[in-house]
């Protein structure tokens, strides 16, 4: 398979609701896509960690994750819940690698999708995976992190932001260090 081109802000595709995928064969090249086009990206822009069809121009609800070791093919997902609590973040995503989006997010999710082989899997996930999902879910419901900024200082472009606060990113996660993470005000 090959790495594709990644869909930018602007380009229609990126606001329709994908379609779900009924047959597993189908979606093994579009995931062997998607996997090569996150190496790709990684390679090219040094962050990266998930990625959805509808970003390569196939608007099919598949995602693909790579996160802390593990690898996730993701399949029609949908929420079985999603928490009441909430983290806040600055965001960022392939297709619009230069802007960041400061989000609120639940804390936890519960999925339930398909495997490759067709078989229901539910993934319970908090912090930076249930911060990737909702992003990639999102993306499959042609929702995108800049429609989710909070406040009118809720947008940043990437080189105001590290020239900000430099290397200090995303990563503070609720259970880490809910204050450190930069807020709209303190940004752009």
């Amino acid at each position: 398979m090959a790495a594709r081109r990644i869909l930018q802000l602007g380009d229609p595709l990126l606001r329709e609701v994908s379609s779900p995928v009924a047959d597993a064969d189908a979606a093994r090249a579009v995931f062997a896509d998607l996997r090569d086009t996150l190496d790709e990206f990684r390679r090219t822009h040094g962050f990266g960690r998930g990625i959805s069809a509808v970003q390569i121009g196939e608007p099919v609800r598949l995602i693909y994750i790579e996160l802390e070791g593990a690898a996730y093919e993701i399949r029609n997902p949908e929420y079985e819940s999603q928490s009441e609590s909430k983290f806040r973040l600055w965001d960022d995503c392939f297709s619009f690698p230069d802007l960041l989006a400061y989000v609120e997010r639940s804390e936890s999710v519960r999925v339930r999708y398909l495997d490759a082989n067709g078989a229901v899997r539910r993934l319970e996930a908090s912090g930076a995976l249930s911060e990737l999902l909702q992003h990639e879910i999102d993306h499959l419901d042609g929702v995108l992190a800049i429609d989710r900024a909070v406040g009118r200082n809720g947008l940043c472009t990437r080189a105001e932001y590290m020239r900000r606060y430099g290397g200090r990113r995303r990563t503070d996660y609720p259970a880490v260090a809910r204050a450190t993470v930069p807020r709209p005000e303190d940004c752009c």
